[in-house]
């Protein structure tokens, strides 16, 4: 039986769960064009009446000074011009938009808001104004006629038809967390302009996509880097419309005026997955990022820039290793920031933009790191040879910096000069300070060691609990927590789901190991987990984990434990089911693991993605002999370590059937077994009473089998 007297662990130097997760949640800064000011969405979470409330923070760029302006009905902000914020609120199935005015007179303060207009539907996200245009562009949910006007009345009789079934003739039948239905994401324009001194909301709006068969931003997670806006054009990433949606991962860049006519292909159409459309400041050159097989979401990812007036496509990253999640060109249009993942951490690179050549081509530059710790993301950059983004780490979440210099590393760059440490780096906000004052918590230390990968060394972190000292050898629990993905990685970053200092504060050193397949360390090593999931990576978490008890003897070797989601699930299941391998673990558990790698192959909602992995169709004699191999459901003879198995209902990714499967075979065996289900919840814990149940059920059940001194 359970202990029914279990309590987490919660003191003044200790970051509890329930401390954690009451801690404020700020989005990336969006700056206003002059560059003074910044907005940031903020979501805090009160256990108090059980609600998240939303507001957003203004920030003054230089000095930090901050604004705040509660936000109860949630909603989209974005900057109108430098002292206009425009503000979208869903409420009583009405998007609405309002203006809410900002002055920077001391101190920095804003006014009542002010109601400009409707949207004719309650769909409208990703919003994207150009002031040069007086032009609003957002994605909506459009049914098949792309008519805006027309999704309330067709919404009606959806509902009303009588039945509830859904029918298909291709595939998604259903996608991340939901079926999918008749409606597909449509790029909207409208006019929104201010008229004396009174901004007014246009009444045409113009689909770009219609008629096209395209849907963007690209289902489930495209938000607005899935395109971009100018005076007179968007661009924007689409998957292939004569491609099997859950079979492929083509996407093609295409460029529309804002009427809708004229659509152009800028992709050569024979690529994989395209991201981070985006048009160049001065108009004549647009960028993205560009993997090259169709089927592969983590192959190499290059920077391609378009010239526009010459009609000439070019890659300038083909010999970098590296692979950008997002790019943005230079005030000067001159140079690309690339936000990357290098050795653990997400960091900035800038790189000079090569001469156009003659005819598509491939060209060469050379990205240099201008930040080097920490995780970055929402980088942009402002006037005067600035760049402002939130960054966060494993001992923080995001926080607002800003990174200036950055005219003498553009000269050094296009110069051919070394531009390393040119820039100076701030820190403007300090949202969660109070929140984590006297918390005792682990920047995390990395180390290195020989795995199975040739010619580079495989890398790790360890963070250590509050109170931790050398040589008190034998007095400390360990957990290994495994990364998902597979195509992932630990970062020096700030997590919700499965934060290491939260489990370091709870007692146990944390052992974070990037085996292969994991991201930021070269292409060739994410790409050594192909057809060899129980291979090569089991293999490196196993040498990094005896090398870690090797070095770290204060670790208590008769209490250690694991815990994996996603692909760290499946690793669980693996390694339950090879007790040979030796990590002694005396409780595992297995949040939203695959259980069936072959029946995974048929159940999952992205059939690529199983394509890849394993080289094939789950019936293709290749494939199945690799998902066969590397099979849990195969090995539950073996099984004997005490598991809890997680999952959750709502996640088509890896179906809750693996985790009910898992729990069901534990049962028989008659091994100490619990099954935690979470019906409301997709791939992610997200919902803050579900993720404190989440971390209670998870310690409380180390805590039965190895206890906490």
């Amino acid at each position: 039986m359970m202990a029914t007297d279990f309590a987490l662990t919660e003191s003044a130097n200790v970051l509890s769960p329930k401390d954690m997760l009451a801690l404020p949640r700020p989005g990336a800064p969006l700056p206003n064009d002059i560059g003074d000011l910044a907005i940031v969405p903020i979501t805090t979470h009160s256990f108090q009446d059980r609600k998240s409330h939303n507001s957003l923070s203004i920030v003054a760029l230089g000095d930090g000074y901050t604004h705040d302006i509660p936000l109860p009905d949630g909603g989209d902000a974005f900057w109108l011009d430098s002292r206009t914020i425009a503000h979208v609120v869903t409420k009583d199935d009405t998007q609405s938009l309002y203006t809410i005015p900002v002055s920077t007179e001391s101190p920095l303060s804003s006014f009542p808001s002010s109601h400009v207009g409707s949207f004719p539907i309650s769909t409208a996200s990703t919003f994207r104004y150009n002031p040069s245009a007086q032009r609003l562009m957002f994605s909506a949910y459009v049914y098949p006629d792309g008519l805006v006007e027309t999704v309330k009345e067709q919404d009606t009789a959806y509902e009303n038809r009588g039945d509830s079934g859904l029918v298909y003739d291709e595939t998604f039948a259903r996608h991340w967390d939901k079926w999918v239905g008749p409606k597909r994401k449509a790029l909207i324009g409208v006019s929104l302009a201010k008229v004396d001194a009174k901004w007014v909301l246009g009444q045409t709006y113009v689909n770009v996509l219609k008629g096209t068969g395209l849907s963007s931003p690209v289902e489930p997670f495209g938000e607005a880097g899935d395109y971009d806006i100018s005076k007179t054009h968007v661009i924007f990433t689409a998957k292939d419309p004569q491609l099997p949606r859950a079979m492929h991962t083509r996407q093609n860049i295409y460029l529309v005026p804002h009427d809708g006519n004229d659509l152009r292909q800028l992709t050569s159409g024979i690529q994989g997955a395209t991201r981070s459309p985006v048009f160049s400041p001065s108009g004549d050159k647009v960028a993205w990022l560009e993997l090259a097989l169709d089927g592969y979401e983590s192959d190499h990812a290059k920077v391609v820039i378009y010239d526009l007036n010459r009609d000439v496509r070019f890659t300038i990253t083909e010999d970098w290793d590296r692979s950008p999640d997002s790019i943005i060109f230079s005030p000067s249009s001159t140079l690309i920031y690339a936000t990357t993942g290098d050795h653990a951490r997400i960091k900035i690179f800038a790189m000079a933009i090569p001469p156009t050549p003659p005819s598509n081509a491939t060209q060469t530059t050379q990205p240099t790191a201008l930040t080097f710790s920490g995780s970055i993301s929402g980088f942009t950059p402002i006037p005067g040879g600035r760049a402002t983004f939130a960054l966060s780490s494993l001992t923080s979440p995001n926080e607002v910096y800003e990174l200036s210099g950055l005219e003498a590393t553009e000269q050094d760059l296009l110069a051919g000069r070394n531009a390393d440490a040119k820039a100076t780096l701030k820190r403007l906000t300090s949202f969660s300070s109070a929140g984590l004052q006297g918390k005792d918590l682990s920047p995390g230390k990395d180390f290195w060691f020989k795995g199975t990968a040739e010619g580079q060394d495989t890398h790790g972190y360890v963070i250590t609990p509050p109170g931790f000292k050398r040589g008190v050898n034998g007095k400390w629990p360990a957990v290994m927590l495994i990364h998902g993905g597979p195509q992932g990685a630990w970062y020096d970053q700030w997590q919700i789901w499965c934060n290491p200092n939260v489990f370091a504060s709870q007692g146990y050193v944390v052992v974070a190991i990037n085996p292969t397949g994991s991201t930021s360390f070269g292409q060739k090593f994410t790409d050594g987990i192909n057809k060899n999931w129980g291979g090569r990576p089991i293999q490196d978490l196993l040498m990094g984990w005896k090398y870690i008890l090797q070095e770290y003897p204060e670790i208590d070797q008769n209490r250690t434990v694991a815990a994996g989601g996603s692909y760290g699930g499946y690793a669980i299941n693996w390694i339950q089911g090879n007790p040979e391998l030796g990590f002694g673990f005396k409780a595992l558990v297995c949040n939203n693991g695959t259980f069936d790698t072959t029946y995974n192959g048929y159940a999952t909602d992205e059939l690529f993605f199983f394509n890849n992995e394993f080289g094939g169709r789950p019936w293709d004699p290749a494939a199945l002999e690799a998902s066969q191999k590397y099979n849990p459901a195969y090995t539950v003879a073996k099984w004997s370590t005490p598991q809890l198995t997680i999952h959750t209902s709502k996640d088509y990714r890896i179906p809750e059937s693996d985790g009910i499967a898992a729990f069901h075979a534990l049962q028989q065996l008659g091994v100490p077994s619990r099954l935690l289900i979470f019906t409301d919840e997709n791939h992610l814990v997200i919902n803050a009473g579900n993720s404190l149940k989440w971390h209670h059920e998870v310690f409380r059940w180390f805590n039965q089998f190895i206890g906490l001194s």
